[in-house]
């Protein structure tokens, strides 16, 4: 058994939610911290509309969910909300300026003993260590997404990472009921990004060229390859938010005129309110989009 009992989510979007509720489910005390009660309102929908879904995957009873969910609590003050927090999971915005803030905030009003852990898709934990005051006691902690079903944790620390707080963070995952992916060095996306966003770039980069539309993209690749979906159905599942503010990121580092392009069509439909899966309207809508339909091949 690990020392962690009391764990504080920073950021309550579509994964950070998905962190937080398991954590609770598993037995940890949690509290959800976001910037504002609107955020926070945000943030009880989205744990209340994981009942379905865990029902559905886990073959659990209302009451075994409603057991997580009197472990969760909720802040829109950031030193109320880690006053006691043996971890605070980060799952934040995917932007740079925005972290770094965050760390320094943090830092200057977790207790000592707090371990931090950033759920980041793509930036490693030397880009954030200076600002935590505390490197030996800051890792990443990445989950998939839908994190009842797709239960990997990717382990990674820095070159400053304390061995004993990494081993700690590993038996955590074990505890919430992942599987842990142990990293040996820095990675920018880890194992599953490292594959996954390219994968998903390329799918944009089609769309963005005009080769095809998103559902033809998709349909090629699971037909070719029997995969359960194709990269603008993944989007959606994502979210369409964390997918551009990684394609932004992306761009401007690369230059990548087309990538650019797919990133401004990204904004244009997160604009219009179609943010992907959590809010009905991506690529596809839902409840029951178009991929999951057994003749969706045929079309």
């Amino acid at each position: 058994m690990t020392h962690i009992s009391n764990v504080t989510v920073a950021g309550s979007g579509v994964l950070g939610s998905q962190i937080a509720y398991q954590s609770a489910y598993s037995g940890k005390n949690v509290i959800i911290y976001d910037i504002n009660d609107e955020a926070i309102a945000k943030a009880k929908d989205r744990i209340k509309s994981l009942r379905s879904l865990y029902k559905k995957d886990l073959d659990i009873t209302d009451s075994q969910f409603e057991a997580g969910l009197e472990r969760v609590q909720y802040s829109s003050d950031l030193a109320t909300a880690v006053a006691d927090a043996d971890l605070v999971i980060e799952a934040i915005p995917e932007k740079p300026e925005i972290k770094h803030d965050f760390y320094a905030r943090l830092a200057a009003v977790a207790p000592a003993k707090t371990i931090f852990a950033s759920n980041s898709s793509t930036m490693v934990p030397s880009l954030f260590m200076a600002e935590t005051g505390r490197p030996e006691k800051f890792l990443n902690l990445h989950f998939a997404n839908q994190v009842w079903l797709n239960n990997t944790a990717e382990v990674m620390g820095s070159p400053k990472t304390d061995p004993a707080v990494y081993d700690e963070i590993v038996a955590f995952a074990r505890e919430i009921g992942m599987v842990p992916i142990q990293l040996k060095k820095e990675q920018p996306g880890y194992i599953l990004n490292s594959l996954l966003i390219p994968f998903l770039n390329a799918g944009q980069t089609l769309w963005a060229k005009g080769v095809a539309d998103p559902q033809t993209i998709d349909k090629t690749w699971m037909k070719a390859t029997g995969a359960p979906q194709g990269p603008f159905a993944i989007l959606d599942i994502v979210g369409l938010r964390t997918a551009y503010n990684i394609g932004a990121t992306l761009s401007n580092q690369s230059h990548d005129e087309t990538l650019q392009t797919a990133v401004s069509r990204l904004k244009e439909m997160i604009d219009a309110g179609k943010l992907g899966r959590e809010s009905g309207e991506g690529f596809y809508t839902y409840p029951n989009p178009a991929y999951e339909d057994p003749k969706f091949l045929e079309m």
